[in-house]
């Protein structure tokens, strides 16, 4: 996968190894949860890790909901609604909620045209040409995905680096301390989290071109072919399919029975992530509404 723009691992503060003593164990255990999202990071990005990552961002999630409502957390928050660190707390949740909803948009957009290629593949009505009307449509909207989410990751360059600098105080008591480098990590890991997820999404983590990987796929020997779709994430390998059934002659049953296969994986696929990432958006906006009643209160 290609390099963070956020430079993630280098924003991970030590700061959170090294608490406070006396600290209530939700801080702890917020820790643990960073500690555990940190780790699999150091990782490649497989379907099956990323859903596991989500798992991990809603226990993390559930963890901060319950951080905020600690008496020291909602004082230091009152005591403080004008302080950078507050203002940029409340950015950075409606940040997530933003990524989180063009993440959820990019699935929803990419199963609804599925279901519809699924639909006609089904009927078998039409004939051939009906069937590749639907692909060509198909591979048009996956190309507003990744726009989409390319204009997305786009902006969030340069998010992490402000956020830091922003935080940084000497004024303050240890615990408030601790709980500012916390919540700036739980803000970094999730970004980085969905980063990763939209660009799997985008099926454009590889450096070569999709043209590129299909001109090459359909130059080389089944056994190389199948060794590069392992390293690809499932979108990836749809696109292909994709464009194969559209462009490739040779095989046109071969081809069909080759999409039918990955639209039925994508969809047990799409529906994991779906009920992860709408779970996740749930406990964001009950974060940021726990945020704004205590500093409206």
């Amino acid at each position: 996968m290609a390099s963070s723009p956020m430079n993630t691992k280098s924003h991970f503060h030590a700061r959170s190894n090294s608490l406070p003593s006396r600290l209530h164990p939700l801080f702890l255990q917020c820790s643990e949860h960073l500690d555990r999202l940190r780790a699999s990071h150091e990782t490649s990005s497989s379907s099956s890790l990323l859903t596991h990552k989500l798992n991990g961002l809603r226990d993390l999630h559930d963890c901060v909901e319950n951080l905020i409502q600690l008496p020291h957390t909602q004082e230091a928050l009152i005591h403080e609604p004008q302080e950078s660190w507050v203002d940029e707390l409340l950015d950075g949740s409606l940040r997530l909620l933003d990524v989180c909803t063009t993440t959820k948009d990019s699935l929803l957009h990419t199963k609804e045209c599925m279901r519809e290629l699924q639909s006609i593949m089904r009927r078998r009505k039409g004939g051939e040409e009906e069937l590749k009307a639907e692909v060509k449509k198909f591979l048009t909207s996956r190309k507003v995905v990744r726009k989409a989410i390319s204009k997305a990751l786009a902006n969030l360059k340069g998010t992490t680096t402000k956020f830091c600098n922003n935080m940084t105080s000497t004024n303050k008591d240890n615990q408030t301390v601790a709980l500012i480098s916390l919540l700036e990590n739980v803000e970094v890991v999730t970004l980085s989290t969905f980063q990763a997820l939209m660009q799997f999404i985008s099926g454009t983590t590889q450096s070569k071109s999709s043209s590129w990987l299909l001109i090459s796929k359909l130059m080389q020997t089944k056994k190389v072919a199948c060794s590069q779709l392992a390293d690809e994430s499932e979108f990836a390998q749809l696109d292909e399919a994709l464009q194969s059934y559209m462009f490739a002659q040779p095989n046109k049953f071969e081809n069909m029975n080759n999409l039918q296969n990955h639209l039925e994986t994508m969809e047990l696929l799409i529906q994991d992530l779906e009920e992860g990432l709408e779970f996740l958006f749930r406990r964001l906006i009950k974060i940021r509404v726990a945020l704004l009643n205590i500093l409206n209160h």
